[in-house]
This record gives structure tokens, sequence and C-alpha cells, in this order.
């Protein structure tokens, strides 16, 4: 199934955010995108005027653009335990991964830079962004992270890849699975659980992936939609939501 060589995709998120810069892909890499890149709010100077070219605000997703693959990298190399606590009676990095960002990342950043000798973005752009060809995500000169969808093409695609680097496909796949037992909200490693199997990071800008499905999306909202619930959902159910039979299959999320 290809829902977004459908024009009723383009409808559907176009109805909830009219302002809305999205785009969808695979491993392969973008597929379709969307075409608001006349708003220049969400645009800086470098951009192309195209959608996957222009930069965009996501200083929301900084944790799982950032610091959860270098906490992936770190895990591989033998540098960090995930069930080791930070501090002699405080929490893991396992405990501070599943539980909500305001809550568990303050905490967990400075521990993870200590480790790398650099601020986590720094360390970033050293072992994920720029071997994946993220060239234009850094922060700006405020700080705040920004990258276009190009970039957010590049990052999900691999991690629905079979390359094991930069990110390790071992913390992909344990990332992506429900590591909160039978507690609510279910949690993976940062990630969180949805319908048709989608894992999703971000309430305003968002990254979605499906490995089931092969599939990735990416949307930042337009001007007046941050936050929005409604335009996040309309968004998944456009591009997950399948037939009836693809979604039950996708469903159904392994539990550690």
């Amino acid at each position: 199934m290809t829902p977004h060589s459908d024009e009723a995709l383009y409808a559907k998120v176009s109805s909830a955010g009219p302002g809305a810069f999205w785009a969808l892909g695979g491993p392969e890499g973008l597929q379709a995108g969307s075409a608001a890149s006349t708003d220049a709010a969400s645009t800086d100077a470098a951009s192309t005027g195209a959608d996957a070219d222009a930069v965009h605000d996501v200083a929301g997703l900084a944790p799982v653009l950032a610091l959860w693959p270098v906490i992936g990298c770190l895990v591989a190399r033998g540098e960090l335990s995930l069930h080791t606590p930070l501090t002699a009676h405080g929490p893991t990095t396992h405990q501070l991964l599943t539980r909500g960002a305001a809550d568990g990342l303050p905490d967990l950043v400075p521990f993870v830079e200590g480790l790398c000798g650099a601020p986590v973005a720094d360390c970033a752009a050293e072992l994920v962004w720029r071997p994946l060809g993220m060239t234009r995500t850094a922060p700006g000169p405020d700080g705040t992270l920004r990258a276009p969808l190009a970039d957010l093409g590049r990052f999900l695609g691999h991690l629905l890849s079979p390359a094991d680097r930069p990110v390790p496909r071992a913390w992909t796949a344990e990332s992506l699975r429900i590591r909160t037992g039978e507690l609510t909200p279910a949690r993976g490693l940062l990630w969180h659980p949805g319908p048709y199997g989608v894992w999703s990071y971000g309430d305003g800008p968002s990254l979605l992936i499906s490995p089931r499905l092969k599939r990735w999306a990416a949307l930042v909202p337009g001007r007046g939609d941050a936050g929005s619930a409604a335009l996040r959902t309309a968004f998944r159910e456009a591009v997950f939501a399948g037939d009836a039979g693809e979604a039950a299959e996708a469903a159904a999320v392994v539990r550690s």
C-alpha cells in the first residue's frame, strides 16, 4: 500500500494543518512531501525555497536526534550501561529514557556530556549527523536546533535500513520495544508506541517510524499549529493507516 500516492493524503494533512511541512519515505529515501515552503516563519535565510531543504526549528526533537543516538553509540562501545545508576542512589539511563522528557532528560544530558567530554549536539554531529550526510542539522546562533526535512528523512531512513552504523541496529530495535512492562503510559527507550505499529517522538515537530511497514514520516507544524494533537493524529492516519489487514498486523507490539 502507498497512501502517499493518493491526493487524499495531501487533503487530510492540509485540512488539519494548512501550513504544515511534512515528508514521508522508507529505507530508500524520500517518497512524498508537502508544498508549504512559502511559510517564512518556519524557514531561515539558508532555505532553498523547497520544503525538503527549508531549515526548521526542531528544538523539540533534540532528544531523539542528538541524545538518543549518542547514547546508543556509547552503549554499543561499552562506555555506558543502561541499568547502572547515574549516581550511587540515582536512577538508571533506562529509567530516565522511559520517563517523559521533562522528567528524565535534564539529568541525563549532563551525564552523557560528561562521558563524551563535549556538548551532546557536538557529539551527535561527529557520531551521527555528519556520517549520515545531515550537513544542515545544527544548533543556530541562539542554541536552538535546526534541521531541514531532508536531514530528518536521512535520519529516519537510516533507522529502517540494514546499516549498523552510525546508529547501531540493536539500539534501534531495543528502543522500539515497550520497555515499561505493564506500566502506563507505555514507552520504549524515548520513543512512544502508537497505532499501526508506529513509534513516534515529539509534541510539536514530530518523527514517526514503523519498522513493520518500512515507512517513516516527519512533521513540522505551521504557524499556530504547534502542539496540535489533531494535526499529528491526522498525519499519522493519512500516512500509516493502510487497509484493515495490514493495520492489524502492524499493530502487534513486541513487549520486552
